[in-house]
């Protein structure tokens, strides 16, 4: 899948050094947070791209794959780490010096640019409350969406977005 691909463009895209962070000048990890709420899926309209997109960034040096989902998911929704619950299951056990992970529901890795290329890391967060935020320097608008929405033409989501977020709400029916 293209997700991130299609997102910012295709190979040669639109991104720059300037736009997102990169941590390795030929890969990247990313987190996704398809966010869903009594049967509506988050989505935020990004400025940069002009387009509506699911939750997610850019795993920092500092951070592991579940830190990186929490501070994206705070960063643009407002929403805290008490408020909502990311699906998969962690290993049932506790060991020294070791902390379990929530697995992604989908893993995918694609190009931005020729040069550059990004392994996705797709979960699915179930929402205790619909109260959020607008980020505004980043985003234009943030919904809840519903099933039908989603093929909605004034939404105008990328086929593999579109598939991610049928299949979040399927998961929390």
């Amino acid at each position: 899948m293209k997700l991130l691909r299609n997102l910012v463009g295709g190979s040669g895209g639109l991104v720059s050094k300037n736009f997102m962070p990169h941590i390795h000048e030929l890969i990247d990890f990313t987190v996704v947070a398809f966010i869903v709420f009594r049967n509506k899926v988050l989505m935020i309209h990004h400025k940069q791209l002009n387009m509506w997109l699911p939750i997610g960034g850019h795993i920092e040096l500092s951070e592991d794959p579940e830190q990186a989902l929490f501070r994206e998911i705070k960063e643009e929704t407002g929403l805290e780490k008490t408020d909502v619950e990311i699906t998969g299951k962690k290993a049932p056990m506790e060991v020294r010096g070791k902390k379990h992970l929530f697995p992604p529901e989908y893993l995918d890795i694609h190009p931005i640019k020729d040069s550059h290329r990004h392994i996705g890391m797709i979960y699915f967060v179930q929402a205790k409350t619909d109260n959020i935020r607008l980020a505004g320097t980043e985003h234009h608008d943030i919904r809840w969406l519903t099933k039908n929405d989603l093929a909605a033409p004034e939404y105008s989501l990328q086929p593999d977005v579109r598939f991610y977020a049928q299949k979040a709400l399927e998961r929390f029916e």
